[in-house]
């Protein structure tokens, strides 16, 4: 019997989740609460209880490991997209965010942009004066291009607002890393940032942007399946040839994909 209208225990949750997922264990629930994939909220005496919208959360966050072999990470993000799991503040609680808090390198809450209505697009300066995509090291041989940049530096080289920084880290399009203790980005993420923020000052919608990373993960996807048979075992291929051939794939895939879109786009231009 539920004690409060609309909210169902954590037992009542597991049966309707078995509907659909008949080997799905109790454990599960609480290991996808622990990783931060459903918020119950709890009763006075402690006991969670589950919302529709956190039921329907854990079916999709399910779905999305169990059938498209989606990482946790990124089903987290796409549960937040899709509306059903609120992104963390900071007054969220829960071990999740806890850890997660040594990548955080903006103290101000990241959300999801609401349905507000969606700015003009504007023309702008071209955004090759943001980052150098291939910098050059300079005549002295000890010189290195930079690997790593903290929060600030990023932040100095794109032009990014903390607020506009915020939202593209919650859609996952960069990643926060340890380095030597001290959260850093990789110069792929500034580069990623770097052209997220020329989009933005065009008046582009952010989520749109996530959408972006969607494609990028489903490219790896036909990557991961092109070259599946260099991975089985018994093939006659050392580690250091199978990402060579892979890195190799993937250029002749982003090469295709090049064509296609330049063809698609003048087809769209001129219709």
């Amino acid at each position: 019997m539920k004690a409060t209208p609309g909210v169902m225990r954590i037992g009542e949750v597991h049966a309707e989740l078995r509907k659909v997922f008949p080997t799905v264990e109790l454990s599960k629930i609480r290991y996808y609460e622990d990783k931060g994939l459903v918020q119950p909220s709890r009763s006075r005496k402690g006991y969670r209880l589950y919302s529709e919208r956190d039921v329907e959360c854990l079916r999709e966050a399910i779905r999305l490991a169990q059938e498209e072999f989606v990482p946790l990470r990124v089903v987290r993000l796409r549960l937040m997209e899709q509306g059903l799991l609120d992104p963390p503040t900071a007054n969220t609680n829960g071990r999740h965010v806890a850890r997660d808090a040594t990548a955080s390198a903006i103290s101000a809450p990241a959300p999801i942009p609401t349905s507000t209505p969606r700015p003009a697009l504007s023309v702008v300066e071209s955004s090759s004066d943001l980052i150098d995509e291939s910098p050059e090291p300079d005549d002295d041989s000890s010189a290195r291009v930079k690997e790593y940049f903290s929060t600030g530096e990023l932040l100095a080289t794109t032009g990014l607002s903390p607020e506009e920084f915020n939202q593209i880290y919650a859609l996952g399009l960069v990643s926060a890393l340890l380095v030597n203790g001290v959260t850093a980005f990789s110069a792929l993420d500034v580069r990623v940032a770097a052209h997220s923020r020329a989009l933005l000052s065009r008046g582009v919608d952010v989520r749109l942007l996530g959408s972006l990373r969607r494609v990028a993960e489903r490219e790896i996807g036909v990557i991961d399946d092109l070259t599946s048979p260099l991975r089985q075992v018994g093939n006659e291929y050392s580690p250091e040839q199978v990402r060579q051939i892979t890195a190799d794939v993937a250029r002749e895939v982003g090469a295709l994909r090049n064509v296609l879109v330049e063809r698609e786009l003048n087809e769209y231009l001129n219709s």
